[in-house]
């Protein structure tokens, strides 16, 4: 079979993109104190566009603003009045999720068909979500009158810049409280047209505030005058974060890093098994805190379920984000990309196989080829640290006891996968996994009524669903 495409490429005008952008602060788009940071499209290494960014003072007014517009406005708000604005915002995100998917795209580097079928509908999703819990607080059972924690203040990662910024602000603002949100440094575009969409909904001034910047802004925000804390991000800065609140009576959430099994017994359906992998490590490069890296395949389909593997990733086109065609984009940023070349060879230092697919790569931008090593151990650096890219590592075992306790081994523990015909197998490996999320055959699915979340290293606290309420909430 003939796998070539014509190219099918997106048109990067849609992404209506400007020369410039500034911080979002008490309603309005202002000049930052901070030093401008120049956002690159990683397909290209181009500059996309110079972005003013925050200084502390910017930080005191923005904070003071959300304050201000929690004690005036926000919070008092009755909760059918605040789900009008949510709905809106939600209306207008469904309406521009084209220029949304583009804009996304040229930023972070991943697919158009991912940003397009995905990012944006699952952010418009949650948007649409939490406006109907707005007017439905007393009922989540949290309370009788549950009442908002007051202004909180959001961090949130580069992998799913407009969904995690859609995360953070649905709840928030569901709740009556007020944000001050900082994006990430390398994709802070989609989270500022974000602010100017509330502005167009006719959001209060203050309610939603967007600070630009490097993790200094980050960590200014976090220290600020907030009654909550919201990261999603590494598990290293996770844990400064919480050092630097412990005692302080703030409230924290922390979405954080992940080193995720997928379980396949030997009577799962093969090929749908298969597919699930790849989406489960593949999927936006790789660049997802539960994916799937660590595959457990029960070692009497191991032969069998690797051929099949490494066919299927055969298929996957590497290429130019913005090509409909396009699987696997580009890798986020210079230092991401060197990230993942050290820790694959550390995998070729310890003895592990590794399998790279034949697709050829783009001449210029960052990318990685889709890599799968075998013969991997519970000790090697690829089975225990995230890699944060397109690499898969493969490990064996015989009786589902085993593959539980490989799958235990790790200081993660935000997602799995288990891949079986038998539904008690599936429950029986899911109660043993210590993961605050389980699929069975299937990987990756999300939906804004099912909370998702962590334990131990991969961080505490619900994002989502009733149980995501409570974080945003004085009960």
């Amino acid at each position: 079979m003939d796998w070539t495409y014509s190219p099918a490429p997106e048109n990067a005008a849609i992404a209506n993109l400007e020369p410039t952008y500034r911080p979002f602060i008490d309603g309005e788009f202002v000049d930052g104190g901070g030093e401008p940071l120049k956002t690159i499209n990683p397909a290209t290494e181009e500059v996309l566009a110079e972005v003013g960014t925050a200084a502390q003072e910017d930080v005191d007014r923005a904070v003071a603003a959300a304050r201000r517009a929690h004690d005036e406005v926000w919070g008092r708000m009755p909760g059918a009045e605040r789900a009008k604005y949510l709905f809106r915002i939600a209306r207008i995100v469904a309406e521009r999720s084209r220029e949304l998917a583009v804009l996304e795209t040229l930023d972070n580097g991943k697919p158009i068909r991912e940003s397009r079928d995905v990012d944006v509908p699952t952010a418009a999703a949650h948007l649409f979500h939490h406006a109907g819990w707005a007017d439905k607080l007393e009922y989540a059972g949290l309370g009788p009158a549950p009442k908002p924690v007051g202004v909180v203040g959001a961090v949130i990662p580069w992998n799913f810049p407009l969904l995690m910024a859609a995360w953070k602000v649905g709840p928030a603002l569901a709740c009556g409280n007020t944000i001050v949100l900082k994006p990430a440094e390398t994709t802070p575009l989609t989270a500022l047209v974000l602010a100017e969409i509330a502005a167009e909904a006719g959001l209060p001034p203050g309610v939603v505030n967007v600070l630009p910047g490097a993790g200094d802004v980050g960590a200014a925000v976090v220290g600020a005058a907030v009654d909550k804390v919201a990261f999603t991000g590494s598990t290293e800065v996770g844990v400064q974060i919480q050092r630097r609140l412990a005692g302080t009576g703030r409230r924290l959430t922390l979405e954080l890093g992940g080193k995720a099994a997928n379980i396949v017994y030997a009577d799962a359906a093969i090929d749908q098994a298969v597919d699930g992998v790849v989406d489960g490590i593949f999927f936006n490069q790789g660049h997802v805190c539960c994916a799937g890296s660590r595959l457990l395949v029960q070692e009497s389909i191991a032969e069998e379920f690797l051929e099949l593997l490494h066919a299927r990733v055969e298929t996957l086109r590497v290429g130019d984000p913005l090509d409909k065609n396009t699987d696997v984009g580009a890798i986020n940023s210079r230092a991401q990309l060197d990230r993942i070349v050290d820790l694959a060879a550390a995998g070729d230092e310890e003895g592990a196989r590794r399998w790279t697919s034949s697709c050829p790569l783009p001449e210029r931008g960052l990318f990685f080829p889709p890599t799968v090593f075998e013969g991997v151990e519970q000790t090697m650096r690829i089975a225990r640290e995230e890699i944060f890219g397109p690499v898969l590592s493969v490990l064996t075992f015989r009786t589902p006891e085993e593959a539980v306790a490989k799958a235990n081994n790790t200081p993660y523990g935000l997602s799995a996968g288990v891949w079986t015909e038998k539904g008690s197998k599936a429950l029986w490996t899911a109660q043993r996994l210590r993961a605050g999320v389980v699929w069975a055959n299937t990987f990756n699915r999300f939906d804004p009524a099912s909370p998702f979340g962590g334990y131990r290293q991969s961080g505490f606290g619900r994002e989502g669903g009733r149980a995501g309420l409570e974080a945003y909430l004085a009960v």
